[in-house]
């Protein structure tokens, strides 16, 4: 194993052992950031009966109560008053950890909460010398300023592939006592799994893998899709994020041989093996070029390429009127994202995004520029495997910050098909509209669309299949070339900006289509004679 790799599998464990390493070092009060909080309760049970203490937990609703017995804690009472626990807390004489479950909206800075926030105050000082120790857990973090120096607060991680290994093993072994099932995993197969599963609680995956078995008999690397449909809910409920379920296939796209070569070469690198070899996980990639070539197809290609979910970040949600919501949105649209990694986050157009940011305070208070500085700075310091995958068009308005190595992979140029690419385009949308390529002239068309994008030949498919119905006969050649003869292209409206966008990218990006190093493509001059 690399010293990479043995470095990130350290500092995995490290995260996991904080909270036990806490209560060892005697920190009286630990603020624990869960959803989970049934899996730091079986962690803290085998923790205390190792160390020889005993754990108790409180709710709201239940009292303080013996975790191993299930006994109140109070003698005859059942405590369920926040005071009155944290006084039997002070009381009680024998090493224990105590677990109080969603005591957040106990700790806000609000006068009816004065009483508690004194009380943990005191608890503070009287667990500070003995081998006692209070857990708060809860999904958010809220607390009095008065607590801040009192108060230990652990982000606790979601599982990990390890987690997930020993619960797809735990299901196979229940569903193969408890009916006449027998799932039998290939290796593959499991992992795809547990990486599909990567960004869920324990008991969502036990959720949706058990949702799978009874939707067919089976677990295997056909389910993913299911995997994801839980995540979507996640996002659904964010309101931030949009969840986009792509059905376009990477094969859907026409040429762009060096972009697809590229993403193949990374579609392994977000597995364990990868992590094991040393590789870290790819950060992102950028397409620039002529509008309506296949950027926005290819980032709706690589989630069924890589099989991870795609989200739609739209910057347009991000922006509040209040002050200072827009970047609060930006960081938890980026907290969502990083939840159920790994996944591509797709940014279309982000140029239109970040215009103007340089010149933000002038026009909105330095908002646009300080949302665009809280993304870039994510983007240099992200761990999290969320693959950022920004398209543009204007070069001119992106920031000169996003363009630099080490925030995104790799920039490629995206420009308008050649012969060859516009025969592949032609053969995609014939077949995709029920009609044979090879009964069609794909040369001449691919001739006759010279200068034309991707999505204008679609377009010029399209609407000779208008013209055919209308005429109710068949679709040929001609009636393509008819409508391609109508067209007046981009590159032909557009011809000065699409020359300066090529004269950009020469030099400064990889080109996404093959080409002869040293020549842009140029547009050739129509004649009638």
């Amino acid at each position: 194993m690399s010293s990479k790799a043995k470095v990130h599998g350290n500092r995995e464990r490290s995260v996991k052992d904080e909270l036990e390493i806490l209560i060892r070092a005697r920190y009286p009060i630990i603020y624990v950031i869960t959803w989970e909080e049934r899996r730091v309760e079986q962690q803290l049970q085998a923790f205390a009966e190792r160390r020889n203490k005993r754990l108790f937990c409180w709710s709201v609703t239940g009292g303080l109560y013996n975790a191993a017995s299930g006994q109140t804690g109070g003698g005859n009472k059942k405590l369920s008053d926040p005071v009155e626990a944290l006084d039997a807390v002070i009381e009680h004489k024998e090493p224990a950890i105590y677990v109080f479950k969603d005591f957040h909206s106990f700790m806000r800075a609000r006068d009816c909460n004065v009483a508690v926030i004194r009380k943990l105050r005191e608890v503070s000082q009287a667990l500070s010398d003995s081998y006692k120790t209070l857990v708060i857990t809860s999904p958010l973090l809220e607390m009095a300023p008065e607590l801040e120096k009192d108060v230990c607060v652990l982000d606790y991680p979601l599982p990990d592939n390890d987690d997930f290994a020993v619960l797809l093993h735990r299901i196979c072994e229940d569903v193969a006592e408890h009916t006449n099932l027998s799932l039998n995993i290939d290796p593959k197969a499991r992992e795809q799994l547990v990486q599909a599963a990567l960004g869920l609680t324990l008991q969502e995956a036990e959720n949706v893998f058990a949702k799978t078995i009874v939707n067919d008999g089976t677990l295997n690397a056909d389910d993913i899709s299911v995997v994801f449909s839980e995540k979507q809910q996640i996002i659904r409920k964010s309101g931030l994020l949009e969840y986009y379920e792509s059905q376009i296939e990477i094969e859907d796209v026409g040429g762009l041989a060096n972009l697809k070569d590229w993403l193949t070469r990374r579609s392994l690198a977000f597995s364990e093996r990868a992590r094991q070899f040393g590789l870290p996980a790819p950060k992102g990639v950028l397409f620039v070029g002529v509008q309506g070539c296949g950027k926005s197809l290819c980032a709706k290609a690589v989630s069924r390429m890589w099989n991870m979910p795609l989200l739609r970040f739209d910057m347009g949600r991000m922006f509040a009127s209040l002050v200072g919501s827009s970047e609060e949105n930006i960081r938890r649209a980026i907290a969502v994202a990083e939840s159920i990694a790994p996944v591509v986050l797709w940014v279309d157009e982000i140029d239109k995004a970040f215009a103007g940011s340089q010149g933000s305070a002038n026009t909105d208070g330095g908002t646009t520029a300080r949302v665009m500085s809280t993304f870039l700075t994510w983007l240099s310091e992200k761990h999290k495997p969320v693959f950022v995958l920004a398209t543009a068009n204007n070069i001119s308005q992106l920031p000169p910050e996003l363009l630099r190595k080490g925030r995104l992979d790799e920039i490629f140029f995206v420009d308008l098909p050649d012969a060859e690419e516009r025969v592949q385009v032609f053969d995609i949308h014939l077949r995709k509209r029920q009609r044979d390529p090879a009964s069609f002239d794909l040369d001449q068309l691919a001739r006759a669309a010279d200068g034309f994008s991707g999505a204008e030949i679609e377009e010029a498919v399209i609407s000779s299949l208008y013209d055919v119905f209308y005429l109710e006969k068949e679709l040929e050649t001609s009636d393509l070339l008819k409508c391609l003869a109508e067209a007046v292209p981009l590159s032909k409206t557009m011809a000065e900006g699409i020359s300066a966008l090529r004269a950009w990218a020469d030099g400064r990006a990889r080109f996404a289509s093959q080409r002869v190093e040293g020549t842009a493509p140029q547009l050739r001059r129509k004649l009638e004679v």
